[in-house]
């Protein structure tokens, strides 16, 4: 059934916009006049996401689903359609149930081409930015292979993963970045305001002050009187470093460089494995040929080298060589999990491996995350600790040689 794009006032005078299912722009005027809804413009949206003028459709420009919405769809539709609902039947339910009108707008947009004749990644498929290429290429996968159901429950679990771990992270790291924020606050105050009104005094008294006192009142100054500088030097380097990463040469030395870091280079290299792996045993499982299945992993790695090394190496698979050997060339990828994969190739049971794999790098990498975490807070309370101290050493040892002066 069509879908057509709205706008329409209601009792209070208020104007309403949304998607709405009917046969014609006639049928829709008059479902709406049904819900007390004075109609304004009716637009039908079509197959490639476009209004029937031509220009962007109301569900195009809010085609972007975050990963919890993502999660909760794929787990949604996974349940439907395992408990034997037709997409559309499926794809209706959610609507019905769906709260946020941005996301019923999308549904009901890919509902809309569903019952067109389209296949279910070809609905998807006209919102790229809410359905990434994985997620599509597995969809189309299963149901190829009809095994539709099995798929998108490993996808919602997949989802699901994900949008747990970008959570686990982000509370993670919301002590220690307040905690840094306030260290910064406080140590800017006691530089630019309290040390100014103490060291004051002995400038008054034109006594000889040790070289750590001014050197304080040096930086204290500084900021005082620069700061709209130091500020706009700031912005500017931040714009310029933004501008730069957009240029291939220097995005990919910049991701070279953080791949030697001795722990962010880990890091970087556990996240971006794990990633892959994961992302390579879905596809595999949902039957995606492999060729094809490592080029959508590498679109999935957000680290250029391991994109590029893993591109290289599908280039050596259609040669006929081993997967675990051509991506061993490029010095990249963790060893054990190029040994769990070279030994789910000689065994058969590759897909297995790889979600053995997977399993293995996203544990080493929670433990590589909490004991990073674990040790930034009482560096960083060391480190301001030690700030703290030469402040008040600076102000301290001035008041000592007075005294000594006084006796």
């Amino acid at each position: 059934m069509p879908a057509f794009e709205y706008s329409a006032l209601d009792a209070g005078g208020k104007t309403r916009k949304g998607v709405i299912e009917s046969d014609s722009a006639r049928g829709a005027r008059s479902l709406l006049r049904d819900q007390g809804l004075a109609p304004l413009t009716i637009e039908a949206v079509v197959s490639d996401g476009l209004s029937a003028n031509g220009k962007p459709s109301f569900a195009s420009r809010f085609q972007t689903l975050n990963p919890t919405e993502l999660a909760l769809f794929t787990r949604q539709i996974s349940t439907l359609i395992a408990a034997g609902l037709p997409i559309d039947s499926a794809l209706g339910g959610i609507i019905r149930q769906t709260e946020t009108p941005r996301i019923r707008r999308i549904i009901t947009a890919v509902r809309a081409r569903v019952v067109e004749g389209q296949s279910f990644a070809q609905g998807l498929a006209a919102f790229p930015r809410a359905f990434n290429d994985l997620y599509r290429a597995t969809v189309a996968a299963g149901e190829e292979s009809g095994h539709l159901p099995a798929v998108l429950e490993r996808l919602a679990d997949y989802t699901e993963g994900r949008q747990a771990t970008t959570q686990k992270v982000q509370m993670a790291l919301f002590y220690p970045a307040l905690l840094t924020l306030v260290a910064i606050t406080v140590v800017i105050g006691l530089v630019t305001y309290v040390v100014p009104q103490v060291v004051q005094v002995f400038v008054q008294m034109k006594q000889t002050l040790p070289p750590l006192t001014r050197g304080l009142i040096a930086v204290s100054s500084f900021l005082r009187e620069q700061w709209p500088w130091i500020i706009l030097g700031f912005v500017a380097f931040g714009a310029g470093f933004a501008w730069a990463l957009r240029q291939p040469a220097f995005a990919f030395r910049w991701s070279q460089i953080q791949l030697k870091l001795p722990l962010i280079g880990r890091l970087i290299r556990g996240f971006n494995a794990a990633r892959f792996a994961r992302t390579l045993s879905i596809l595999s499982a949902a039957g995606v040929p492999m060729l094809k299945a490592l080029a959508i992993s590498g679109e999935v790695v957000a680290s250029e080298p391991m994109r590029r090394a893993i591109l290289a190496a599908a280039d050596r698979v259609r040669e006929g060589a081993p997967i675990a050997r051509s991506l061993e060339h490029s010095r990249l990828f963790p060893p054990m999990m190029l040994q769990l994969i070279a030994a789910g190739e000689q065994s058969g049971a590759l897909g297995n491996m790889l979600e053995r794999a997977a399993v293995q790098q996203e544990r080493e990498l929670d433990t590589l995350i909490n004991a990073l975490l674990g040790l930034f807070e009482p560096i960083l309370i060391l480190v301001m600790g030690s700030v703290v101290l030469m402040i008040v050493l600076a102000i301290l040892i001035p008041i000592f040689d007075l005294n000594q002066m006084v006796h």
